[in-house]
């Protein structure tokens, strides 16, 4: 992890670490909470949050920087390009949704200015893309599937299925709602004809 350039020792990354999850905590329950509220939340004094975010807004920057290394993440975890495609896309599903929902304050700012952050999004967006046409491939999707649409669709399933998860808090409860979002991309809502 590094702020402003440069690496930090580790004690300080925990400090950064643990201001960053102090900070979604808090402002995910309250988005005008202040630097102070966050320090309190963290266990740290004012100071050390000024020390390590000179602003609000940097820390918010940094939050959404993280939150974006970490949904990277969580998408490469799941092998999306060398599991079978069903279980590559539960399993994106999953690791994506614990992410958005323990993180939703943070992945719900707009994408960070980060280049490094700005990579992770268009690497994850082709990774998806390739995971589409494997799941094209696979008989999954039909071979007239817009692949683009049905990303789309995806992103916005993912989303509404995050906004439900909110009060989920075990790994069971995401497994069903990652089931849910991928049995509708898969078989929609209509009855069958």
């Amino acid at each position: 992890m590094e702020t402003k350039g440069r690496a930090l020792r580790a004690d300080a990354e925990r400090t950064v670490r643990t201001i960053l999850e102090a900070a979604e905590r808090v402002l995910a329950a309250d988005p005008a909470a202040t630097m102070e509220q966050i320090a309190a939340a963290a266990g740290v004094a004012r100071t050390t949050v000024h020390r390590r975010f000179a602003t609000r807004e940097a820390l918010v920057e940094a939050l959404a920087t993280w939150a974006t290394k970490q949904f990277h993440q969580a998408v490469e975890a799941a092998r999306p390009l060398t599991s079978p495609p069903l279980v590559a896309l539960h399993q994106v599903t999953a690791n994506v949704l614990q992410v958005k929902i323990g993180w939703s304050f943070a992945m719900s700012r707009t994408a960070p200015s980060d280049p490094e952050a700005a990579r992770a999004h268009a690497d994850v967006q082709a990774q998806c893309d390739q995971l589409f046409r494997r799941a094209q491939k696979a008989g999954l999707l039909s071979a007239d599937t817009d692949l683009e649409w049905a990303r789309r669709v995806y992103y916005a399933l993912i989303h509404e299925a995050a906004e439900e998860g909110r009060e989920v808090v075990d790994l069971g409860g995401v497994d069903q709602l990652a089931a849910r979002v991928v049995d509708t991309l898969l078989h929609g809502v209509g009855a069958p004809m």
